[in-house]
């Protein structure tokens, strides 16, 4: 399977998902006209999409939802709580509710969800399994905090997003109020680097291949704060495979995860 990241952080979150036949955009957290010049620009096109997935109803992740789906005529995937939260029932595009503890087809493609505690109505986490390669990647992101089911959720992953918003002591001595800063570091806010580095190494396996660091603060984050301190974690666990951090203004990727190619040693 192959990911690109179009982009991630406050401004807006869109990830493709594509396998040799079907391709998915988990989230779509900038205007239609946005995530189509991105799209562009990372070699992707967006007219054969197969559905957009949500993992919750914010802004920043859902902005451009029904309007790439009227666009591409393809449905809007997400859970019963996202789907009302954001009128699309009632709406004049294709929608497909997205159960918990199960998972649907789109494609060649298996879509599952795992509920994450965050102040959204329905949020989950996304897993996406190509059942022809047993190749599954996952995504996990606007995470309060690390539950047991959400563990178990992202283990066996041979690709991981995973949220890595801001650094402990950068969001203390910050900008935001304090109210702010309660809500980002609360149990339905965001995953700070250091229990980003904690998750990663509790479901780090041996064929983990690809983590993609998502998600982060351009205020109370840096690119190498985020790396080094996940960095250390899954070295302790023996972990070979790529390290990298998506970016809010830029694509990053492809990104293959499956083939035998994949190896990238970041530890030098």
């Amino acid at each position: 399977m192959r990911i690109t990241v179009l982009g991630s952080g406050s401004r807006g979150n869109a990830i493709a998902l594509q396998s040799t036949s079907t391709t998915i955009l988990v989230d779509a957290g900038f205007p239609l006209k946005e995530l189509e010049r991105r799209a562009a620009g990372a070699g992707l096109s967006l007219t054969g999409l197969d559905a957009v997935v949500l993992t919750h109803e914010h802004g920043d992740h859902a902005t451009g939802a029904a309007a790439l789906a009227r666009a591409a005529g393809c449905p809007v995937v997400a859970t019963s709580g996202t789907l009302r939260a954001l009128g699309l029932n009632d709406a004049d595009i294709a929608t497909c509710e997205l159960p918990h503890g199960s998972a649907i087809r789109r494609g060649t493609l298996d879509i599952a969800a795992c509920r994450t505690s965050h102040d959204a109505a329905d949020p989950v986490a996304v897993a996406v399994s190509d059942p022809g390669t047993g190749v599954r990647i996952a995504i996990a992101y606007d995470v309060g905090r690390v539950t047991v089911g959400l563990t178990r959720f992202l283990r066996s992953v041979h690709g991981l997003i995973l949220e890595a918003n801001h650094d402990d002591d950068m969001l203390r001595t910050g900008p935001y109020p304090a109210r702010v800063r309660a809500r980002i570091a609360g149990p339905t806010g965001h995953l700070s680097n250091r229990s980003a580095s904690d998750l990663a190494a509790a479901v780090c396996h041996g064929d983990l291949q690809t983590v993609v660091l998502a998600h982060l603060s351009d205020r109370c984050n840096r690119p190498e704060l985020a790396m080094e301190t996940v960095r250390q974690a899954l070295r302790s666990k023996g972990f070979r495979g790529r390290l990298l951090v998506a970016m809010q203004d830029e694509p990053v990727g492809p990104i293959e995860v499956g083939s035998r190619q994949y190896a990238l040693n970041v530890f030098g």
